[in-house]
């Protein structure tokens, strides 16, 4: 049998196979106080053959939220709403992490009743615009965290890890990547602080690491995963000496005793295998497929000791069971990128339970 298919350990966890669902947003958290929906539920109990599913990103607090209709674990309603999730997974005998996700300076007013403006790093307005509930808009300057407001928002990650336990999740992973708020600490253009938190490699990783070294007090290192995404650009992010950063940073969160660490490879491929040599422990990764997607092929990197797993995004959401299907050689829907932001699975009926789905207020499923 490949090793792709063989059972592996993931902190506290012994996984069925080593294929990851990696987070993918979805914006369908209709429910009351941005919370999940069961027909959320549904759609991650699918894919619960996969080793290990993360879960689409949810905001540690209102102020990170970065887009509409994205759901939250800050309130009491939002844990309970995604209980129901949680359930469905382990009751198909399957693995669920929540992703931690903060937008930082691109979140936008319009997605909260009070206007809520974002905070960042520093007051550096990003490049480019974010789809709100009026349509493309502009990025906004961002508030500057002061310390104390740094502080807080740490605990806020915290605070949400403990919610994710309570709300039946196995784990949580931090999203480090992709331009959002850690990511945006992590460089060189959006973090132009000269103190503690910014001005040298050290002090620009330093919010990263005690993210993770406050969630692993609050619910276990072996039960957090972290996600980067080197020089990957997305969100107007700029990376100088992006080699000199993650090395340290990888260096750092090593004697957390992280569950893995997850790779989101970006431009500098060649990286990744010194990313894989620095990292001790358990190593995730999400091959660069500029203008594509994972695909069948990447199982190889299992294989050759490139990885120990690999995630799959959008091949998952167009084939819930696609553990078996790799196994078996295919057959494979082919993802259709044009039905929504964050894929669709609409129209994808060969799945048993699929066709039986009832759609979202936009006619679509999923």
């Amino acid at each position: 049998m490949s090793l792709a298919f063989e059972p592996t350990t993931v902190g506290r966890y012994t996984l069925r196979n080593r294929m990851v669902m990696a987070p993918m947003t979805r914006n369908r958290a209709y429910g009351p106080g941005r919370g999940p929906t069961p027909l959320m539920a549904t759609y991650y109990a699918q894919r619960a053959g996969a080793g290990l599913i993360i879960a689409e990103s949810a905001q540690p607090s209102r102020i990170g939220q970065a887009h509409p209709n994205t759901p939250g674990l800050h309130s009491g309603e939002q844990v309970e709403a995604w209980r129901a999730v949680t359930h469905g997974v382990h009751e198909q005998n399957g693995l669920i992490f929540a992703q931690l996700m903060h937008a930082g300076r691109v979140g936008h007013p319009s997605l909260h009743e009070d206007n809520l403006i974002p905070v960042g790093p520093s007051p550096v307005k990003a490049a480019g615009t974010t789809f709100t509930p009026d349509g493309p808009q502009e990025f906004v300057t961002p508030r500057a965290l002061d310390a104390a407001g740094i502080r807080a928002t740490i605990e806020d990650y915290a605070a949400a890890a403990r919610n994710a336990i309570a709300a039946g999740f196995d784990g949580v992973e931090v999203h480090a990547g992709y331009g959002f708020l850690p990511h945006q600490f992590l460089s060189t253009n959006a973090n132009r602080r000269d103190d503690e938190w910014g001005g040298t490699v050290q002090g620009r990783i330093r919010f990263t690491v005690e993210v993770a070294t406050a969630i692993a007090d609050a619910i276990d290192a072996d039960r957090l995963g972290v996600r980067i995404s080197p020089v990957s650009g997305y969100q107007d992010i700029v990376e100088d000496n992006h080699r000199d950063t993650y090395l340290a940073l990888l260096d750092a969160l090593g004697p957390i005793g992280l569950a893995y660490l997850h790779i989101a490879e970006g431009i500098d491929t060649e990286f990744t295998d010194h990313l894989r040599e620095r990292w001790n422990g358990t190593f995730i990764l999400n091959p660069y497929t500029p203008g594509g997607y994972t695909g069948p092929e990447a199982l190889k990197l299992i294989e050759t000791g490139a990885t120990d797993l690999v995630s799959y995004a959008a091949l998952f959401l167009a084939n819930p069971d696609l553990p078996l299907r790799l196994q078996s050689g295919g057959p494979f829907n082919t993802p259709d990128f044009s039905l929504a932001y964050g894929g669709d699975h609409r129209g994808y009926t060969d799945y048993p339970t699929l066709s039986q789905a009832t759609p979202d207020d936009d006619g679509q499923t999923g």
